[in-house]
């Protein structure tokens, strides 16, 4: 397998980028291939930093960078010897298997949609996260990023793309799917979820089981939860910023630990036609490491095809 990897996106690249590959180097097989995007010179650079040769990897040289300040659509287009526009070209031409970046995810948002593009039929692809339950097991929860502003219909979809990934990932045979809100009656929320609501509770490709609340994230009611990718993005933040307080306080247990985020590395993008993986801003080595790996286990698990058939039927 070949796998992409933006060496220029995130808060501490390039050095963790580079240093991230280093480790995964090591856990993937001779057949693998971590194809490095980004300035050459500094690639090297890290690499000898790190002990390891330019040899063990493929490196494809970009004089741009795309940071977090850049409108993303107009970035990806103006930007084309970027780290990511000529990572996503490379993934595009099917010279890569994957392409992974801790960088903007607007930008890797725009990457996708202009460049190998959407599944058919799929509005607006959608970053899923597992997240554990309590009693074991992991919840899907969509969207948690890319789209701040999901209208109903796009939220409708993303408890199909939910449900369809918990097949294919968790290899729940019906998952059920709530619908994030501030209580559980169908008149309850903003105008967004009363009209999401409507649409979902007459999707008969899913099994929709109406609103849920907060909690029901880390219980064992429901496997899927949708909400659009603002709340979504600071449901995650929230979780990982009271793990870090637990953690100063010693309040660490097993149940906590798994709000890690390095153990996850990066979310895969749902709906895209290829294996995207964004990756936490501030991801440091290990993260990165994580990343790469989950790119390989995604592409063998081939969830984009899963996926794709079973929204097809």
């Amino acid at each position: 397998m070949r796998i992409g990897l933006d060496v220029m996106g995130g808060d501490f690249a390039p050095q963790a980028t580079v240093a991230g590959a280093v480790l995964a180097l090591k856990e993937l097989s001779p057949d693998d291939k971590i194809v490095l995007f980004g300035d050459e010179k500094q690639i090297k650079e890290q690499l000898y930093a790190n002990n390891s040769s330019a040899d063990d990897f493929e490196i494809v040289h970009t004089t741009e960078v795309i940071d977090m300040h850049d409108k993303p659509v107009k970035a990806f287009a103006a930007k084309k010897d970027s780290s990511i526009s000529v990572g996503f070209e490379y993934l595009k031409e099917k010279k890569i298997d994957s392409f992974s970046s801790a960088g903007s995810t607007g930008v890797m948002l725009a990457g996708t949609i202009f460049s190998v593009g959407v599944m058919e039929g799929i509005l607006r692809p959608c970053l899923a996260a597992l997240i554990p339950k309590e009693q074991g097991g992991l919840t899907v929860l969509v969207d948690v990023g890319v789209n701040p502003d999901a209208k109903p219909e796009v939220l409708c979809q993303f408890g199909l793309l939910g449900s369809n990934y918990a097949k294919c990932a968790l290899k729940i045979n019906t998952p059920k799917v709530g619908l994030l809100n501030i209580g559980e009656e169908a008149e309850k929320g903003n105008a967004q979820s009363q009209a999401a609501h409507t649409l979902m509770k007459d999707e008969k490709a899913c099994c929709f089981v109406g609103n849920v609340e907060p909690i029901e994230i880390f219980k064992s009611n429901v496997d899927v939860v949708v909400c659009d990718g603002f709340v979504g993005n600071l449901i995650m933040k929230n979780i990982e910023a009271l793990a870090r307080v637990f953690g100063k306080r010693g309040l660490v247990d097993d149940y906590v630990s798994r709000f890690n985020y390095e153990i996850y590395g990066g979310l895969p993008l749902l709906g895209a036609n290829g294996v995207v993986i964004i990756g936490h801003g501030i991801s440091n080595h290990k993260a990165i490491k994580t990343m790469i790996l989950q790119s390989k286990n995604i592409y063998n698990s081939h969830i984009t095809e899963k996926l794709r058939e079973l929204l097809n039927n």
